[in-house]
């Protein structure tokens, strides 16, 4: 009886081994087996759960907010450990992973050359993070585009506009072109408004009407206090410039709106006008007769 079990255990052992040793040929350099295969995909199995362990014990006394980036950073950085992972462990299994790099060397031309950008924008990402330059929060302006910082992904960041547009921003325009970040200093920034005035004005006046106007939105700071600067003799005009604070960069615009309406109003009340552009024209008359 114990012959007869022995033997049937030895014939299950010895098929289940011939299906694992079952190689499948991809072509006459490049084979992997059924064992193979379960070597790479327990590999990858165990580094998946490997990588959870180490980030759930370096992320466990983090901050909230270096928790973030540490994930952000780390969901980069897992991608190339799993392709180091499945490397080692194809070549562990026996497939010649030489071959398959040099059957798939004008596929991976092509990818990389395809994926040159993706790579950037994820390098780029990176960089952000560490450098900590751009955070969620931020009012930024990039080629003209201004847009409060929603979130920073693995390739693009996505920033909503004063319009309640989403900018959807590829994260390698961080490193090609001049980033401005209103809110790098805190949140209150300084804003303008510039109007001209006939030769002849009350200087004095306008620029206590100027004063007046911003000290009367409520929306303005208080401290610093608003100031006026005389900017130019222009050529048909004198030429202010009304310098305010505000804590809130999206509402800039709606603010400048405001004082141009109520500063018109007032230069109206005080015959105060805003001079079209002026040229004088000489006109001069030949007197010589023709011959």
């Amino acid at each position: 009886m114990q012959d007869n079990v022995q033997e049937v255990t030895g014939d299950i052992i010895e098929k289940a081994n011939s299906i694992l040793d079952y190689t499948i040929h991809f072509s006459n350099e490049i084979s992997v087996s059924l064992r193979g295969l379960l070597y790479i995909v327990f590999a990858l199995f165990l580094t998946s759960i490997l990588l959870k362990l180490i980030k759930r014990i370096v992320t466990k006394k983090l901050p909230e907010n270096d928790k973030h980036k540490f994930g952000t950073v780390f969901s980069y950085l897992r991608w190339f450990v799993y392709l180091i992972i499945f490397l080692v462990a194809m070549h562990v299994s026996g497939v010649n992973v030489t071959a398959v790099f040099a059957a798939s060397a004008a596929l991976l031309i092509g990818v990389g050359l395809a994926l040159q950008t993706l790579f950037q924008d994820i390098l780029s990402g990176i960089f952000i993070l560490v450098d900590q330059s751009v955070h969620v929060g931020d009012i930024i302006e990039l080629e003209g585009k201004v847009g409060r910082v929603l979130e920073i992904r693995l390739r693009t960041t996505r920033a909503v506009t004063i319009d309640n547009k989403v900018l959807v921003i590829p994260n390698h325009l961080y490193l090609t072109n001049i980033l401005f970040n209103w809110t790098e200093n805190g949140i209150e920034t300084r804003e303008s408004v510039t109007v001209g005035v006939a030769y002849g004005s009350d200087v004095d006046l306008v620029k206590q009407i100027l004063l007046d106007t911003a000290k009367n939105h409520r929306k303005i700071l208080k401290r610093p206090e608003p100031n006026v600067l005389f900017t130019d003799f222009a050529d048909s005009s004198l030429n202010f410039k009304l310098v305010f604070s505000l804590n809130d960069s999206f509402e800039t615009r709606f603010v400048q709106s405001d004082l141009r309406f109520e500063i018109n109003k007032k230069f109206k009340e005080h015959n105060i006008s805003i001079p079209y552009p002026q040229r004088d024209v000489h006109v001069y008359s030949n007197t010589q007769p023709l011959v």
